[in-house]
């Protein structure tokens, strides 16, 4: 799996506005939405399931990062969006610090096994110092895009 076949990079967010937890998902969502990934009239239902989702366990894993993700029928395939917040969001982190990498993931539901590859596939990358310093100090969504790509053609980090 690559990051290009579920990250819509229309959809990539390179200075998040919010502020809160359920402002990143609400500003990430909405992103996905103008990028064509998510139908607007599901937007408020897959908000809700994402912050259902973080009421059974934070997805703040600590070092700065995030990964939020839910299933939902209104998606035909497995979509994903970056966000970047240069201030950080208390997102309840694992280890109490604020997040300012996110992953958002959104599958249908009857296609775990895409989904956990996915999260397999950004779990690998984030432990890659160089690429996550990389994405946090990129200044534009072709950057951050070019970024991915680059993760997708090298394996780990950034070349």
């Amino acid at each position: 799996m690559k990051f290009s076949d579920f990250i819509l990079g229309d959809s990539v967010v390179t200075n998040l506005e919010a502020t809160t937890k359920e402002g990143v998902v609400r500003e990430m969502v909405q992103s996905m939405c103008a990028a064509g990934g998510i139908p607007d009239a599901e937007a408020e239902n897959i908000i809700n399931a994402i912050m259902r989702r973080e009421e059974l366990g934070t997805t703040g894993i600590g070092n700065g990062i995030a990964v939020p993700h839910t299933k939902h029928i209104s998606v035909e395939r497995l979509i994903g969006c970056v966000a970047v917040s240069e201030e950080g969001v208390d997102f309840s982190s694992l280890d109490c610090e604020k997040v300012n990498l996110f992953f958002l993931l959104v599958s249908p539901p009857d296609r775990p096994g895409e989904h956990l590859r996915a999260l397999e596939h950004i779990t690998r990358h984030i432990k890659s110092e160089n690429f996550c310093s990389s994405l946090k100090k990129a200044a534009s969504k072709d950057e951050i895009n070019k970024i991915l790509a680059d993760a997708d053609a090298n394996g780990l980090g950034v070349g």
